[in-house]
């Protein structure tokens, strides 16, 4: 399946929810330090629910650990600095796809490092800056799962 990157997620509720979107999706998810909270949480056990223990969760020190651990073939970004639509990206098995905190989104340093056809956004009103992360991840987690026919699904 694919692989969810939440890099230095500062919200526990929303990565709770993404912890729930996983679990309902059997997507993986990898977190990268620092996070904003810790793994014991309330608001993020809460917006979790029950469903921590059957998520697949991954937490790594940093990006380059992610990378040398897991080894995706394929690492796409999602920011809302580039004008090309997630709707143009053909999503693969075993893809890596990369989110930012919620207050400063993916560094510039990271968007340098993936290649250009691999970042995309969603599209959004102008002058707006954001959505929230875990909507973010839930667009591109369905859209992702759709192109697979929803494979594993009842």
């Amino acid at each position: 399946m694919i692989n969810i990157v939440l890099v230095n997620p500062e919200i526990p509720p929303n990565t709770g929810n993404i912890i729930r979107l996983c679990s309902n999706t059997g997507y993986y998810l990898h977190i990268i330090k620092p996070m904003g909270f810790n793994l014991k949480d309330k608001q993020l056990k809460r917006a979790g629910l029950d469903y921590h223990d059957t998520a697949k969760i991954k937490i790594h020190d940093n990006l380059n650990h992610f990378i040398k651990t897991i080894n995706p073939p394929r690492i796409l970004a999602a920011t809302s600095r580039v004008n090309k639509s997630y709707a143009t990206i053909k999503f693969n098995k075993n893809d890596a796809i990369l989110f930012g905190s919620e207050s400063n989104g993916l560094s510039e340093d990271i968007i340098r490092k993936i290649p250009k056809e691999n970042v995309f956004s969603i599209p959004m009103k102008p002058n707006n800056r954001s959505l929230n992360l875990s909507n973010a991840v839930s667009i591109i987690v369905y859209e992702s799962w759709r192109q697979h026919n929803f494979e594993g699904s009842v």
